[in-house]
């Protein structure tokens, strides 16, 4: 019988193949408790005070480290479960706030994916990630690197 939900190998994901994530909304309660969890307590984050009267930005955002958490989860549940070996480096970009209540999605494009030199069995994948909202706004772009599973050794 198959299992569901499982990750994408080397040879699923040639350059140029693009996919993207299920939705998920970003609640209140997901930015407090990521603030919490890190002890992040700049006052942007859980001061709405200062945010109401003093902040360029009204409304409770989210940090740009949740949102490139948020990706990475989306992603991880559909693209990487048993086949994502290692996280290896990214350039990331944050483009606009992220606020409670905004639906996030994330678009993918592989713009890498070769088959490692010194590692058989495994490649290296670089994608295009743009992180984007309800209103189809991209809010955050990345461009990680990783180690992937070759389905054969001999990849």
């Amino acid at each position: 019988m198959p299992t569901v939900g499982l990750g994408l190998y080397f040879e699923d994901l040639p350059v140029g193949k693009k996919f993207k994530t299920l939705g998920r909304t970003v609640m209140d309660a997901d930015i407090c408790a990521f603030c919490n969890v890190i002890h992040m307590t700049e006052v942007l984050f859980t001061d709405m005070e200062f945010v109401k009267h003093e902040s360029d930005i009204k409304g409770r955002i989210a940090p740009g480290a949740f949102i490139y958490g948020v990706a990475e989860g989306l992603l991880a549940q559909s693209t990487m479960q048993k086949t994502g070996y290692a996280f290896l480096n990214m350039e990331l970009t944050v483009h606009s706030p992220v606020f409670a209540g905004d639906t996030l999605h994330v678009e993918c494009e592989v713009i890498e994916s070769r088959a490692s030199k010194s590692r058989p069995g495994r490649a290296l994948v670089r994608t295009a990630n743009k992180v984007i909202n309800q209103k189809g706004q991209v809010v955050l772009s990345y461009t990680p690197l990783r180690m992937v599973k070759c389905k054969s050794a001999a990849a």
